[in-house]
């Protein structure tokens, strides 16, 4: 199983770590920083950099069997043989606008109080699906009451519960389409203040006040049962710095 950096620590930007696989489907390290493609959130692009400086480019990352996290990467991997060390470093202004489209697509669960469908976050733009009536979706009052949730600048908590207090709770798991995982006793969770709690292995802010203000463009049906918001972050502040 591949050690997850980015559980502990979201603004983690590299990690020493030791090659374990490499294929032609990518290369598996002991632990990374990289978040693999899930739950809507894509999956990290970066560089694996060798000892004397060469750098290897990860052009994706998505989970692989056992727990593990694949890396893929374009070039030649001659060098990536098992056992190899190597800096794991993502790109990380992309991750850091993946992180505030996440963290602002939680708060627009709040702020639309209808099961979610189905959703996907992109360098320029976030969108989540409803199953609910067009009528009851106004572009100007949603773009309001999230601004307003933004400001109020929340603590944004990472924490767990039991799978029984999850199957106690259903309530909790706000996406129709996709279920957390199960298996290991306990599933992750992410508090925003009294706004938001549910299930999510994502990478998400520390604060909603890094956000920044959003715009909702475009409301439209893609279904009888889904009812698309897409969401537009204002320019971001130059980017935290990992400590």
């Amino acid at each position: 199983m591949t050690e997850r950096v980015f559980e502990q620590d979201a603004y983690a930007q590299l990690c020493d770590a030791i090659v374990v696989a490499c294929d032609e489907n990518g290369v598996i390290l002991d632990r990374t920083v990289f978040y693999p493609l899930g739950g809507g959130q894509p999956g990290d692009h970066g560089q694996l950099v060798l000892a004397d400086g060469a750098r290897i480019t990860v052009v994706d990352t998505i989970k692989g069997n056992g727990g593990t996290i694949v890396h893929r990467v374009e070039g030649d991997t001659g060098a990536l043989a098992r056992g190899t060390r190597v800096t794991a470093a993502i790109d990380w202004p992309r991750r850091y606008t993946h992180m505030r489209y996440h963290t602002c697509l939680h708060l627009l669960c709040a702020v639309v109080a209808a099961p979610v469908t189905g959703g996907r976050m992109g360098a320029d733009k976030a969108h989540l699906d409803f199953d609910i009536d067009m009528d009851r979706l106004d572009a100007a009052d949603i773009e309001s009451r999230l601004n307003a949730l933004i400001a109020r600048d929340d603590a944004v908590e990472p924490g767990e519960i039991s799978e029984a207090e999850l199957d106690a709770n259903p309530g909790l798991v706000k996406t129709m389409s996709v279920q957390p995982p199960r298996g290991q006793g306990t599933v992750r969770t992410m508090r925003i203040a009294d706004v938001d709690l549910q299930p999510c292995g994502g990478t998400h802010l520390k604060r909603t006040g890094e956000i920044g203000r959003v715009r909702v463009t475009k409301i439209r049906s893609e279904g009888k049962r889904n009812k698309r918001v897409t969401i537009v972050l204002d320019a971001p502040d130059e980017p935290a710095d990992s400590e």
